[in-house]
């Protein structure tokens, strides 16, 4: 396993512009970093940077966000993965990060993950002649994302299996999974292969790993006997400099 910075938040105060926040990273000794939205990104420069300083793009999301679920935006949602495909091809063809959308009432549970099912089989076929992996986030909902439909990893790894593509994988939120008070080595067991991106945060705060009550040297152990060894994403606030935060977190989790 690797650190991947989220520079979406980290490197902020030491690098104001964006695409030099890939060389901060760099010069701290991390060879990943990651973001959110690319639409609101200066995509050239941060090309530039990835190829100029030889740090890999982890993941970033498809935008602008639509639903899943609600077959009404289903056409905005696959222009919105045609789109960022394209710009992932220009990055590296990094995974592609996907969530559900929000639960809409009155409708139920099984109409609307079937929705989400016949979306992402549609974006895996977009993906797939691409040669980009999606990666489909479950949002807790009980602090940062209310009435979001997908807050379920085990839901989340159903639905991937149900659409069977290669190209559609699990981002597993370490901070997300916990506040939703999911068992990690429960529901990752037997599965772990479907799983293409981690990421880290301590729980209260969503702050750097160490801050918190998550005990971050079994968590790694517990992914590593699981069989996860790819990047680890650390999108977390920081609550000190940066370079202090990444020391803080590799004290912690031992990465």
């Amino acid at each position: 396993m690797f650190p991947s910075a989220c520079i979406e938040w980290l490197f902020k105060d030491d690098a104001p512009d964006f695409a030099d926040r890939i060389r901060a990273a760099k010069a701290a000794g991390l060879e990943a970093v990651e973001f959110h939205l690319w639409d609101d990104k200066p995509i050239e420069d941060i090309r530039v940077a990835l190829e100029e300083t030889g740090v890999t793009l982890t993941s970033f999301c498809v935008g602008p966000r639509r639903s899943l679920v609600d077959p009404a935006q289903h056409e905005e949602f696959l222009a919105a993965v045609k789109a960022t495909l394209e710009t992932a091809k220009l990055l590296g063809r990094p995974p592609l990060v996907i969530a559900s959308g929000f639960t809409r009432e009155g409708v139920s549970l099984e109409e609307q993950r079937a929705e989400a099912v016949k979306a992402l089989r549609q974006a895996a076929t977009l993906a797939e002649e691409a040669g980009v992996v999606l990666v489909l986030e479950p949002l807790n909902t009980i602090v940062s994302h209310p009435g979001m439909f997908l807050s379920s990893t085990t839901l989340a790894l159903d639905i991937i299996e149900e659409v069977g593509s290669p190209n559609l994988r699990l981002l597993y939120d370490v901070f997300h999974s916990n506040v939703m008070d999911e068992d990690m080595e429960a529901v990752l067991k037997g599965r772990i292969h479907l799983v293409q991106h981690v990421q880290f945060a301590d729980n209260p705060g969503r702050n750097e790993p160490g801050t918190g009550t998550i005990d971050w040297s079994q968590t790694v152990s517990k992914l590593r006997a699981l069989g996860y060894d790819g990047a680890i994403g650390l999108e977390y606030q920081p609550t000190m400099p940066t370079i202090e935060s990444i020391a803080k977190v590799r004290a912690a989790t031992g990465l």
